[in-house]
């Protein structure tokens, strides 16, 4: 069904009753879980954002992996509530089985946001407790290795094909994101030659060096809150706040966040806690970072990979501005 369904395609999502019937005892489908924080979506009907045909790997960095029969609906994201209050806001996986395809508009907020007690689900959101004790948590991002095994290199043109057959990306923007990973396949494999074959001494498409820092890097609590207007500031700004190992009190500052810099935003949270995918573990954050409205990784600078993450900022990267008049 997912190779039927297209961005921008309604569908309606299915009863808890009816998805509940196609999961297993870990409440998975094709090692895939739906997790308590779906409920709230179900009877309602959505667009089809994008279809998740693929993903890149952020637990192993082992490039981007092969996923079937998923998708990405439009404001459908995981609010945490069943993990702890976890803030990362991802994009959720759908089944295609859990989903039909209608006629129609999307609809808006459900009557009852409520969700039902699903014994199953519940228990499902942990993971054993680590040897410390601490509690671990299970989700979908923490179990998307299993849901995609298979690596899919950056080589296999089919995976290019299908962005634009289904809509995930356009020939121009297919071409663009083919460009940047040749470039930056080059960038790498020139780093063995003499600097003078370099370009800009071997940094990836985006040019984004390490900073200045072999301590601590530098920070600032300016309190943002949400529905303040901020600016992201210049990446040279940025830079000049990071170790020489490219990170500002362990968080990364990659190319594509400096895509966004210069641009004017509203803050949507202040992003406190978020369970590490690899471990399950709750991270609570001694610095507090800033989720921006509509800045999202688009997938560019990587395959075009459809999950559309918010980027953390710190407020050090970050100015209030005055609302315009």
């Amino acid at each position: 069904m997912s190779r039927r369904l297209k961005v921008g395609d309604v569908v309606e999502v299915l009863s808890a009753e009816e998805i509940l019937a196609t999961l297993d005892e870990k409440a998975e489908l094709d090692n895939l879980p739906f997790m308590p924080e779906m409920l709230r979506f179900c009877g309602r009907r959505f667009t089809v954002h994008k279809v998740a045909n693929k993903l890149c790997d952020t637990m192993t960095r082992t490039g981007m992996r092969r996923m079937d029969d998923a998708v990405h609906l439009t404001a459908a994201r995981c609010d945490g509530s069943a993990h702890g209050g976890c803030q990362t806001a991802c994009t959720l996986y759908w089944r295609t089985s859990w989903l039909k395809r209608v006629d129609g508009a999307p609809t808006g907020e459900p009557v009852s946001p409520e969700r039902p007690l699903l014994p199953i689900l519940e228990v499902n959101t942990r993971r054993e407790p680590g040897p410390d004790g601490e509690e671990r948590f299970r989700c979908q991002a923490t179990e998307l290795l299993r849901a995609a095994p298979e690596r899919l290199p950056f080589r296999n043109m089919g995976q290019y094909v299908t962005d634009i057959r289904v809509g995930n990306a356009g020939v121009g923007s297919t071409l663009r994101t083919l460009f940047f990973g040749l470039f930056n396949r080059y960038q790498k494999f020139s780093r063995r030659f003499p600097s003078r074959l370099r370009i800009k001494g071997g940094l990836a498409w985006g040019f984004v060096q390490p900073g200045p820092h072999t301590g601590p890097a530098p920070t600032g609590t300016t309190d943002l809150q949400p529905g303040e207007l901020v600016r992201i500031k210049s990446k040279d700004e940025i830079v000049a706040t990071l170790t020489t190992k490219g990170f500002n009190r362990g968080l990364g500052f990659e190319e594509d966040m400096a895509r966004s810099c210069g641009r004017t935003a509203r803050v949507s949270a202040r992003v406190e806690r978020c369970v590490d995918e690899k471990t399950g573990k709750m991270l609570e954050m001694k610095n507090p970072c800033i989720a921006l409205e509509d800045i999202i990784c688009d997938g560019v600078y990587k395959s075009n990979c459809p999950r559309a993450f918010i980027p953390f900022w710190r407020e050090i990267w970050l100015e209030r501005v005055s609302e315009p008049s």
